[in-house]
């Protein structure tokens, strides 16, 4: 995610969320503190970017010769969250930090509950599909 002059990338199998800002009003229009926020067991936000996935090892590595340099290129187990899925995930294995002065949460995939896609989003890129 690239704000100004600066990127943020996340790693691994995580996920960058966007707290929604509705987050901390009840159903009947009460406002909630933010240590009540923090309590609920299972939060939601939009996930606003995704890390590669979870490293996996190549596999046609020698394990007779573990010290031979092969030039071969990372591979990862792809993610299933997208950016733009709206995510439903374990508040507690969140991470909240601050980016230029922004709230988000990096979350790891094994804590995702539930995504929600658009449908439509997904019918067109299959479309666009050979």
């Amino acid at each position: 995610m690239r704000h100004n002059n600066k990127e943020l990338l996340v790693v691994g199998d995580r996920v960058l969320v966007r707290l929604e800002e509705g987050e901390e009003r009840t159903n009947v229009g009460l406002y909630l503190p933010p240590t009540a926020v923090d309590n609920q067991a299972v939060q939601g936000g939009t996930i606003v970017a995704t890390g590669p996935g979870l490293p996996m090892p190549s596999p046609d590595s020698n394990v007779e010769e573990p010290w031979r340099v092969t030039s071969r290129e990372t591979r990862f187990v792809p993610m299933q969250a997208r950016t733009g899925d709206y995510a439903l995930f374990f508040r507690k294995a969140a991470v909240e930090i601050t980016f230029e002065g922004d709230r988000y949460l990096v979350v790891p995939q094994a804590a995702i509950l539930a995504l929600v896609r658009d449908e439509l989003e997904d019918l067109m890129r299959g479309q666009n599909r050979p």
